[in-house]
This record gives structure tokens, C-alpha cells and sequence, in this order.
């Protein structure tokens, strides 16, 4: 968690004064959501992500360092700098990428979960959503389609309060997110999203069950963006203060610190402070990384697209020098 915490915190930030155009969508305030996920699964397991997927890569393990590069668009990231924030992937993690698009990467997970079905591999994927993605069509059609099938995914929704700016009392059609997974016969979980402990609990039980052939399960976890939709998004122009300060109280950070210090046999503030630095001064070494890393060559723009076609003769079709 804290690491995310340290990588928003810096890569946000250090993005845009590299005069980068590309959207860059904090998850401050949500780590708890995919590091108790996460803890659940191994690099061959597959998760699906959001816009807003940072904390999602680094809890399935992509290198920070790596995302760093990705973020200033240089050809050390996971995709060569030619993907950015939205479009970070890494198969060898099973991190079939953030998303641009709204609930985009949920087919992407069940198709995944298919794979692990047919090929008899015993993975699980997780399709990652936001209360704004809960709306869409191709999650229902998804859910609909892994519960015939009985595949091995889970849908976890990451219930922030706000799709983009909408109130989710506003667009949802039900108390929760959660309460939908009775339409599609499977299991529905609703969780303390601040609260890391409380996330594995409900995951665990939802992998567990996934892997054991179940079929899928509804994970919703509420939870809250400190920061706007966006770098360039004012917050407070639909949210309150007080409600803002309501949420950072309940920091999944400080939850997580304070339970295990009361704890008093399992890990200490010292321990705690030494983990912080150790994220902290990884930032620094990813942003020294990614600022050593080239740019993208012109002609790259063409590669990487096309998995037969001669990139000889895309270079040509642009006038390019071959």
C-alpha cells in the first residue's frame, strides 16, 4: 500500500511537469482495494484494470520503476513508452492492462478466466471496475456469461462514490453494487474498502471459491479517491469538504498501521517508518530511471502493431526512411 501511496504521490506529479498530454488518474486513497485483492494471487493468475489501475500494477507486481518510465513515455516502460498511464501492461505479471475505456478490461478477464478453464490451467482472473463501470453493458453481459459457464473470475467493483462526478446514490438503480449479484446466481461481497484486512478476508473467500471450479463471484469494496477524477478536475465542485476529511480519517494506510501496533506481537511503527522509506526512495530511483530511459524513435510508432505485417512497409507507406 504504501508503496502506491509513494508512487501517486511522485508519479502523478512528475508527469505533468514533463509537459505530458496524456490523462493521468490517481488512486490515492484506494490502495487497500488491490493489495488485499492481489495478495490472493500469483504472476500466473490474470487481473483486468481501470483508468485509474497504478495501484492495481503494483499490487499484481509490475515494476514501479518500469511504470515510471511508461508514465513519461520512454522505452523502458512495459510498453515501450507508447501506452501511458491508461495502457500499462505486463503479461508476464498477468496484468493484461489498464483501460481507458469504462469497464473495458472486464471481457478481457473473463476471456482470461475462459483460457484457465478450457486449458485446465487452475488460474483466476480478476476484472477490476469502478461504481461507474457498474452500469455498463458489457459487465452484465460478462457477469451473465461467467456464471453460465462457471468460470473462475472475480468481478470486483471498486465503489469510489463518484463516476467521474456523478454521485453513485444518483446513478445506481440499487442500495449497493453488490446486491446485483443475486441476478446472475453468484455470490456477493460488500466490504470496508479502507480497510486492507477486510479486502483479503472477502477475496480470499472469493479466489478460494474460484479456483476450486465455483464459478464467479461480486466483490464490491467502498472506498475513496482523495484527489479529482483527473489532474485537471476541482473535486469540491460536487463533493463537500467535510466528506472529503470524513474519508482521509480513515485512511487505509493509518487503519492498517493502527491495528497492527495495537496489535502489539505482529509488526512495529519502527518496521512500519522502515517499509515507508524503502517505498519512498524506490520513487526516487524510478524517477532517476525513467528520465535516463530514451524517448521512443519516430519509426516506433509502427512496430508493435501489427504481429505479421512488414513494419518495411508501414515505414514506406509514412515516407519514412527505412
Amino acid at each position: 500500500m504504501t508503496t502506491i501511496r509513494h508512487f501517486e504521490e511522485r508519479g502523478v506529479p512528475e508527469t505533468g511537469q514533463r509537459g505530458m498530454s496524456s490523462s493521468v488518474h490517481s488512486s490515492v486513497g484506494q490502495e487497500a482495494v488491490p493489495t488485499g485483492v492481489c495478495a490472493h494471487l500469483s504472476d500466473e493468475d490474470y487481473i483486468g484494470s481501470t483508468h485509474r489501475g497504478h495501484g492495481h500494477c503494483i499490487a499484481k507486481g509490475v515494476d514501479p520503476k518500469r511504470m515510471m518510465a511508461e508514465l513519461f513515455g520512454r522505452t523502458h516502460g512495459p510498453n515501450k513508452g507508447k501506452g501511458g498511464s491508461m495502457h500499462i501492461a505486463d503479461m508476464s505479471k498477468g496484468m493484461l492492462g489498464t483501460n481507458g475505456i469504462v469497464a473495458g478490461s472486464v471481457p478481457l478477464a473473463v476471456g482470461a478466466a475462459l483460457t484457465s478453464k478450457i486449458r485446465k490451467l487452475g488460474r483466476v482472473a480478476v476484472a477490476f471496475f469502478g461504481d461507474g463501470g457498474a452500469n455498463q453493458g458489457v459487465l452484465h453481459e460478462c457477469m451473465n456469461l461467467a456464471s453460465v459457464w462457471k468460470l473462475p473470475v472475480i468481478f470486483c467493483c471498486e465503489n469510489n462514490g463518484y463516476a467521474e462526478s456523478t454521485p453513485v446514490e444518483y446513478g445506481l438503480s440499487v442500495a449497493n453494487v453488490s446486491d446485483r449479484a443475486a441476478a446472475y446466481d453468484m455470490p456477493g461481497f460488500n466490504v470496508d474498502g479502507m480497510d486492507v484486512l477486510a479486502v483479503f478476508e472477502a477475496a480470499g473467500e472469493a479466489v478460494a471459491r474460484a479456483r476450486a471450479g465455483n464459478g464467479p463471484a461480486l466483490l464490491e469494496a467502498r472506498t475513496y479517491r482523495y484527489y479529482g477524477h483527473t489532474v485537471f478536475d476541482n473535486p469540491l465542485t460536487y463533493r463537500t469538504k467535510e466528506e472529503e476529511d470524513h474519508w482521509r480519517a480513515r485512511d487505509p494506510l493509518l487503519t492498517f498501521r493502527n491495528h497492527m501496533v495495537a496489535q502489539g506481537n505482529e509488526i512495529t511503527a519502527e518496521e512500519l517508518d522502515g517499509m515507508d522509506e524503502e517505498a519512498r526512495l524506490l520513487m526516487e530511483e524510478a524517477v532517476v530511471f525513467a528520465d535516463a530511459s530514451p524517448l521512443p524513435e519516430p519509426h516506433e510508432l509502427y512496430e508493435d502493431v501489427y504481429g505479421d505485417y512488414p513494419v518495411e512497409m508501414m515505414r514506406r507507406g509514412a515516407n519514412m526512411p527505412v
